[in-house]
């Protein structure tokens, strides 16, 4: 066996030095991605069936993300997705909306699809009232939404300020608004943090000013086919996908669908190519020879992810960041760092060391806007179930249209977990909350390196390596010794 020794780090292993610095608030650092893409934020929700849909895609890409939405998902599907991922307002939250004759049972099942806590009844377009849950404790569940509707609800016209919606709020002693346009039509929904965010982050946007949002294809089947009916979709970022990303196989797909690509840029519509997932910066320069735009880096990391005890593949993620993004900078080319992540601090030192945006997965899981239905355990608490996209749950949803034997043949083996608890964390249930707590962490990880851009902060931040017992030190104790 041929080795080269290394001594590769995951995150847990390094931390940054603090240096001198000239940014005085976190609100001067510009978190916009460095990935050729450009989007707001530096954030990309990963492509798990049980994590990206439309809630999510919307959501996240109004605080200035972007999300893939999975491959296993048939095309017509993702076109209908993303056609209303684009029709979504990119200031207001999309309303729970029922009609008058909604049962409460009913209702009660949609708010928690939205963090914003309130389903509105409308009629022709037009807000009748709001139901909160509260509206409905002690009510027969098929009571119909006009018996328990508030109509005591603040309107705000679409074009009002964030600050003015917020002062509204307060001033009413009320959580959420409702926009209404002009001929009384309802737009959507604004809660007072929403209105603080608005005031905050920027959303990812296309040329014609809506939201964006990416999918992913496979590498088996018509690559092409698909890759064709995503962009006549309007999908704003393809993304070649598959466990092992240096393989012939990933080459030939990524190759066809580079060739779709190139053909939409030639009516000058350019949509980024991202492909993945490697470790190294050899598998990082074949995929860009191949195509890529962006090198999606990454093998063993995920909390899903059972490919190294099963395998013994894979490699630390901090140094397989590094290195990659290295190599990609060399082409004019980014990465993303794909997995891994548990803490803000991981998103930054991906950043650090390199990465265009970071991957995120099962932590984003635990919200309320991840495609699971949300369930309680019996000590009341609430949770959705997440799986791994190796894992034979998720081999039975890609194979539901072969024959019986070989979808029993593919279900033998499985690299990933079928069924995770992801509970949902009472201070931060939305995937906003957890965006606010990722990235407040990452503009102070900025001021501490002095820099106002995050090519700055790759530039700038000076990486350490320590103990177990250094990163232990690090974490904040609940409770007394």
């Amino acid at each position: 066996m041929l080795t080269e020794p290394t001594t590769d780090l995951t995150y847990n292993d390094v931390f940054l030095v603090p240096s001198r610095s000239d940014v005085v608030s976190r609100h001067d650092v510009d978190l916009t991605s460095t990935d050729g893409i450009g989007t707001p934020l530096p954030l990309v929700v990963a492509n798990m069936t049980a994590i990206a849909g439309r809630r999510m895609a919307e959501t996240v890409a109004r605080r200035g993300g972007i999300v893939v939405l999975p491959q296993d998902i048939p095309a017509d599907v993702i076109g209908s997705s993303v056609s209303r991922v684009k029709s979504s307002s990119v200031r207001f939250d999309t309303p729970v909306r029922v009609d008058a004759h909604t049962t409460v049972g009913e209702t009660l099942s949609l708010i928690p699809k939205r963090a914003h806590g309130i389903a509105v009844v409308v009629k022709d377009g037009a807000p009748l009232g709001i139901i909160r849950p509260q509206d409905a404790e002690d009510v027969d569940r098929f009571a119909q939404a006009h018996q328990v509707m508030s109509t005591d609800f603040v309107a705000v016209a679409p074009d009002l300020e964030p600050r003015e919606i917020f002062d509204r709020l307060a001033d009413s002693h009320t959580e959420v608004a409702l926009a209404v346009d002009a001929a009384g039509q309802l737009i959507g929904v604004i809660t007072r943090t929403g209105a603080l965010r608005a005031g905050i982050y920027s959303p990812a946007v296309d040329a014609a000013g809506r939201l964006m949002v990416a999918a992913a294809v496979g590498i088996n089947g018509d690559v092409a086919g698909r890759a064709e009916r995503l962009l006549d979709a309007e999908v704003d970022v393809l993304v070649v996908d598959t466990a092992h990303g240096h393989q012939q196989k990933m080459i030939e797909a990524l190759t066809a669908v580079a060739a779709v690509r190139d053909r939409i840029a030639a009516s000058g519509r350019r949509v980024p190519l991202v492909a993945g997932n490697v470790v190294t910066a050899q598998g990082t320069r074949d995929l860009i020879a191949a195509g890529a735009d962006i090198v999606k880096v990454g093998v063993g990391p995920g909390a899903m992810c059972t490919t190294r005890m099963q395998t013994g593949v894979g490699r630390p993620q901090f140094s397989a960041v590094v290195e990659c993004a290295a190599a990609a900078q060399d082409q004019g080319k980014s990465i993303w760092a794909d997995g891994g992540v548990r803490h803000p601090r991981d998103v930054a030192l991906a950043l650090a060391g390199g990465a265009g945006s970071v991957m995120i997965g099962s932590w984003f899981a635990g919200t309320y806007e991840s495609t699971g239905n949300l369930l309680t355990d019996s000590e009341g608490r609430l949770y959705k179930e997440s799986f791994g996209m190796a894992s034979s749950r998720a081999v039975r949803n890609r194979t539901a249209d072969a024959a019986g034997y070989d979808r029993a043949m593919a279900g033998l083996f499985e690299e990933g977990i079928s069924s995770s608890r992801m509970y949902l964390d009472p201070r931060r249930p939305g995937v906003e909350d957890l965006l606010d707590f990722i990235t407040s962490g990452v503009r102070s990880s900025c001021t501490y390196a002095g820099a106002r851009t995050l090519a700055q902060f790759a530039e700038l931040a000076v990486c350490g390596i320590q103990s177990s017992s250094g990163y232990d030190e690090g974490k904040p104790l609940h409770t007394s010794w």
